[in-house]
């Protein structure tokens, strides 16, 4: 995946995401997956980005 690539449509600024722009607050993935740890959410916090991957 070339990092450099923003994605204008996703805005990120996990630094600690492999798939964060390296030139900007973005995600460099053409599409992301949304999901949530809750059984019912009801607020923002019980989202998740599930193309989250760790740098390390």
């Amino acid at each position: 995946m070339d990092k450099s690539n923003k994605n204008h449509s996703i805005k990120c600024t996990v630094d600690s995401c492999k798939n964060h722009c390296d030139s900007g607050a973005y995600c460099a993935l053409s599409q992301i997956q949304v999901g949530t740890h809750e059984k019912n959410p009801a607020k923002d916090q019980c989202t998740d980005c599930q193309s989250f991957e760790a740098t390390w």
